[in-house]
Parts: structure tokens; C-alpha cells; sequence
């Protein structure tokens, strides 16, 4: 990957950080499939409005438009939904465990359904580096629960897995000519689309009570940052650098969530801190391939 591809991940990897904790936040008075919809028509309504600002017009090709639906489902009515009902049962520290399995996910997707994403034994190897690296990171307590709320814990799974099928579907927009922002608006358009039966049929948010300022606010966060700019974001680097190098953003999520609770809440950084941010960097650097092959050259 480049330099600018790097910046691009480490800065989804902070945007994304947040979105457990808003999910968490708005799941306080808000039903799992309401929120969801919210998350998406207002961050869908947001790139509207930036692109019309720009005098970036939706003319787009015919075969874009199914291609969307079926994108906002792998990439955001499913997982969403999967991770919303996981959150209402496990914590968001185990559910970012569970998404750090989303590469590992994604270096089998790719090797399968792509010709220049195959599977090699350095990709394997920085994929599971990366992944014990979160779990030292976030600390044996999480891990205990592992066995327990089998179901949540599931469904989180399953999210995952529709996010690394997401990251190589969403390679053929490239090819189509369509940009990246279009596609982020596209996707979340399809997906309010999708969900606002869903959370009419199954949720009757007319009978439910009003939700809290709190959550709220939380809403509008996770739809406007972790949402509208981080798909923008997202589908740059999908262009770029490929699905198994853009999921690589679910290892450094805890990371900078660690070093921003250090940097201005006066958390502590401890041992295993540093061990599972090193096992992170040297499976990043083995799935970046370019430190093995100055290793190699070296005389």
C-alpha cells in the first residue's frame, strides 16, 4: 500500500473507533433495526446534500444501481442489523474482538472470488499476527466471554463475514467508472431503502418511546463520522489498495482506541498494550509484504 492508502486506514481505524461506543450509547433507547435506519438515512441524506453542494450529479450506469442493493446489504443492512442485536447482549470490547476477524474472513473471500488477491503464506500469517495482537491488546477479560451469549457472539461473526464478501463486491465500482463518493452515497440510499420496511413492520417505532437527547446524539455522530465521511474514505481505498488491505482497519480500531484513551482521558498504558500493538505492526507489516522483502535483500 502507499503512504496515502496507510493514511487513509489509520484514519478510518480512529473514525470507526467510535462507532462501537455510539452504537452502545443509542442502543440505550433506541430499538436495534430503528437505529440502524437512522444510521443510514441520515448519513445517506448527508452526501446528498455534499454532492449537490459540489454540482455532482447520480448519473450513473444501469448495471450500478442493482450492484448497489446488493452492496448496502452485504455492507450495511446485515451487519448492522448482526452487530446492533450483538451489542444488546455482549460488550463492545468483545464485539471489536469479533470484528477482528473480519480480515481474516477477507484473506479467504479474496483468495476465492478474486484472480490478484491470493491467498500467501505471509498474508496468512500477518492476518492471525494481527488478530492475536487485538486479542492481547484488549486483555483476558474479554476473552472469558467467549462461549458465552453464543448466539450474539454468532451474529457478530456472521457480520463479519458479510463485510469481507462486502470488500470484494465492492472492487467492480472501480471498473464501472463509478467514485468513490457516489458509491457511499448509493450504497446508503439502498440500504434506507431496505431497512424502513423492516423497522415499519417489525418495530412500530410509533409505539415506542421517544428516544433520549443522549442517543440522539450518538446517532448523529455514528451516521455523519462513522458513517458518511468513513465510507468516502472506505471506498478510496477500496479503489486503491484492494478488499484484504482496506479490512485491515478492524486491527488498528482498538489500537487507537487504546492510544486515545491514553492521549486525553489519563488511561494507562500497560505490558500488553505494548505486546498487542507490536503483534498488530508485525502483521501488518507482513501482509504489507514490503519489510519481508528488505529483510530478504538484505546482504
Amino acid at each position: 500500500m502507499s503512504g496515502r492508502d496507510w493514511t487513509i486506514l489509520i484514519v478510518l481505524s480512529v473514525i470507526w473507533g467510535g462507532s462501537f461506543f455510539f452504537i452502545e450509547i443509542g442502543l440505550r433507547s433506541i430499538a436495534p433495526l430503528s437505529l440502524v435506519l437512522m444510521r443510514v438515512a441520515l448519513a445517506a441524506a448527508a452526501l446528498w446534500l455534499f454532492l449537490w453542494a459540489r454540482g455532482i450529479r447520480a448519473d450513473l450506469p444501469k448495471e450500478a444501481v442493482p450492484a448497489f442493493f446488493i452492496l448496502a446489504f452485504l455492507n450495511n443492512v446485515l451487519p448492522f442489523i448482526l452487530f446492533a442485536y450483538g451489542q444488546r447482549e455482549i460488550a463492545s470490547g468483545l464485539a471489536s474482538i469479533l470484528n477482528a476477524t473480519t480480515p481474516i474472513w477477507g484473506v479467504v473471500v479474496a483468495h476465492l472470488f478474486t484472480d490478484d488477491e491470493r491467498m500467501t503464506p505471509a498474508k496468512v500469517a500477518g492476518v492471525l499476527l494481527g488478530f492475536a495482537g487485538v486479542a492481547v491488546l484488549i486483555g483476558g477479560d474479554f476473552l472469558k466471554e467467549i462461549g458465552a451469549n453464543v448466539l450474539a457472539q454468532l451474529a457478530c461473526l456472521v457480520a463479519t463475514l458479510s463485510y469481507a464478501l462486502s470488500g470484494v463486491y465492492g472492487r467492480r465500482f472501480k471498473a464501472m467508472g463509478v467514485a468513490p463518493t457516489s458509491v457511499a452515497r448509493g450504497q446508503l440510499t439502498a440500504s434506507t431503502l431496505m431497512m424502513l420496511p423492516l423497522v415499519l413492520i417489525f418495530e412500530q417505532p410509533w409505539r415506542a418511546a421517544s428516544p433520549t437527547l443522549e442517543s440522539f446524539a450518538a446517532i448523529a455522530a455514528l451516521a455523519l463520522f462513522c458513517t458518511a465521511l468513513a465510507y468516502i474514505l472506505y471506498f478510496q481505498l477500496l479503489a486503491s489498495a484492494g478488499a484484504t488491505n482496506s479490512l485491515l482497519v478492524t486491527f488498528l480500531i482498538p489500537v487507537t482506541a487504546i492510544l486515545l484513551g491514553w492521549a486525553f482521558l489519563g488511561e494507562l498504558l500497560e505490558p500488553r498494550h505494548f505486546a498487542g500493538m507490536a503483534l498488530i505492526g508485525l502483521g501488518l507489516a507482513a501482509i504489507d509484504g514490503r519489510l519481508l522483502c528488505l529483510t530478504a535483500a538484505w546482504p
